[in-house]
């Protein structure tokens, strides 16, 4: 079977026959129970309840399932017995989640982290598609934007990243300093290469910026800081970067609606498992340099 959640999930329907019964053993939404049935009966193709007023009542095959997954859970819980005391571990694998960009400030928190707790691999993945943490596709989701929704879900503020716009020391030097939004003729940008980007900053820059003036565009968040400090043309750059560049001038000061906020996502079911809790606490704590962005 490819996903025992969805096993288990039908196992305590069929035990207890109710949805609500099951959601408050399981500790989950009664959606998610709802959800994991629906995908169940899909995948085998088969009904496996009759629903009614009462309850869920296991149709024959239902029943089969619960003979199946009554002798499983019965291994799963001596297995518990025999490994009782590893959980307070931090080891073992442990998946972080975000959208590209953000690769610049997490990779050196993650790298330490990984070095204090050297039992733990880590799997760093960057994508635009949302990770499914109700199906343990992620431990840690890293999200922007508003916060995010998802039944079963743990959502918590991480930082409030600010952007404004940026000119090396070499381009101002070269090209003079632009009047925005005012006089921009003749001046060159930094931009993204996706024309549907969210980003506020992208938006702005899509409204304002002749595209003939967006003389580089990248999809790589790292790419885009090093052709602005490289003289390229001027680009938005998170504000915190600027102490840490000397070289870099601003051009526009930082505006609300460039701003951006990012959320620390994790599953009900993982949330209070001891990694998650240690991985988020370390976030936490070694981003605190970044909160003059606030």
């Amino acid at each position: 079977m490819e996903n025992w959640d969805e096993v288990r999930t039908a196992y305590q329907v069929a035990r207890l026959g109710t949805v609500s019964g099951a959601a408050e053993v399981l500790g989950v939404h009664h959606a998610t129970v709802i959800r994991h049935i629906d995908a169940l009966e899909t995948r085998l193709g088969v009904k496996l309840f009759q629903r009614h007023a009462r309850g869920y009542t296991p149709t024959e095959a239902g029943q089969d399932l619960l003979r199946v997954a009554q002798a499983t859970d019965d291994q799963f819980t001596q297995l518990s017995g025999r490994i009782k005391g590893r959980g307070s571990d931090v080891s073992g694998e442990l998946v972080v989640t975000t959208i590209s960009g953000l690769s610049s400030f997490l990779v050196p928190v993650l790298s330490r982290f990984q070095c204090d707790y050297p039992d733990v691999t880590l799997r760093y993945l960057t994508s635009a598609r949302l990770f499914r943490l109700e199906y343990g596709e992620a431990h840690v989701a890293i999200r922007a934007g508003s916060a995010p929704s998802q039944p079963d879900n743990v959502v918590q503020p991480f930082l409030h990243m600010r952007f404004a716009i940026y000119g090396s020391k070499s381009y101002i030097e070269r090209h003079g300093m632009p009047s925005i939004p005012g006089d921009m003729e003749g001046h060159r940008f930094v931009g993204a290469d996706d024309p549907a980007s969210r980003a506020p900053f992208a938006r702005w820059m899509r409204e304002n910026i002749p595209e003939r003036q967006v003389v580089f565009r990248t999809g790589d968040d790292k790419a885009q800081r090093e052709a602005v400090l490289n003289g390229v043309g001027l680009g938005f750059m998170r504000t915190y970067e600027k102490s840490e560049n000397p070289d870099l001038i601003e051009v526009h000061p930082p505006l609300e609606e460039w701003d951006s906020r990012l959320w620390l996502v994790t599953h009900m079911d993982l949330h209070r498992t001891n990694k998650v809790q240690t991985l988020l606490r370390y976030l936490k704590e070694h981003t605190q340099h970044l909160k003059d962005c606030d």
